[in-house]
């Protein structure tokens, strides 16, 4: 007949059969007993013949008895240890002078200091003497007015006048040039040795017509003369 199965008492056939703890447990119910932690024969812990996984394993504690002759022993020699310290603290302290270190009491040696000091200045001032008055000097005896002497005005002097220049006779009309001008209405830069470069602006003279799109003159600004593009400028 095929025993029973400790957790859940169901019969254990030889197939799932597992013995441990001196209990005969199917495979998948041997698991820790506060987790339920599926376990095997490397991974439990027994204690009272029940499987236990490491982190829910109970652990053994000893109870303190804290009324003990070592334990009276111990708490006797921390109280006089203490006493000690502190009978030894109040004698060092008695050596030094005690100084209280807060607001009001710094306000307060501040105020008393001011106070002895304003009395202090008070009672060695001596009293300043009364100004002595003022001399002033006699008033000087008032002297009769004298009489007014009316000016008379003097006659303009007369600046002479420098003389009139002629007036320069205006210059003739220069005569109307003989060649067309031209003025430039794009900037150009010359691509050959025989041409010219300007600027928008440049005046154009001694021009003369090569063919339809070229043609001679001098740029006004600079004197060079060769040929220039004349869709490039206007004539005046």
């Amino acid at each position: 007949m095929n025993p029973p199965c400790a957790r859940c008492n169901k019969p254990v056939y030889p197939v799932e059969k597992m013995t441990c703890l001196d209990k005969t447990w199917h495979k998948a119910c041997f698991s820790c007993e506060s987790c339920g932690l599926k376990l095997t024969m490397k991974t439990y812990k027994g204690y009272n013949k029940l499987p236990y996984c490491t982190t829910h394993y109970p652990t053994t504690k000893f109870t303190q008895v804290a009324d003990t002759p070592e334990s009276r022993r111990i708490a006797d020699q921390q109280k006089l240890s203490e006493v000690e310290y502190r009978k030894d603290k109040v004698e060092s302290m008695k050596q030094f002078t005690p100084m209280a270190s807060d607001v009001g009491t710094r306000q307060a040696q501040a105020a008393s200091k001011l106070a002895s000091s304003a009395a202090y200045t008070q009672h060695d001032e001596v009293p300043n003497p009364a100004p002595a008055p003022i001399r002033q000097p006699p008033p000087m005896a008032a002297q009769p007015p004298q009489p007014m002497v009316q000016q008379q005005p003097s006659a303009p002097k007369m600046q002479p006048s420098a003389p009139k220049m002629a007036a320069a006779p205006a210059k003739a009309p220069a005569p109307p040039p003989s060649t067309p001008r031209y003025v430039a209405l794009y900037d150009y830069t010359k691509n050959d040795e025989d041409e010219v470069s300007f600027v928008e602006g440049d005046v154009i003279i001694d021009a003369s017509v090569i063919d339809e799109g070229w043609m001679e003159g001098r740029v006004e600004s600079t004197g060079q003369y060769g040929m220039l593009p004349s869709n490039y400028v206007q004539k005046m």
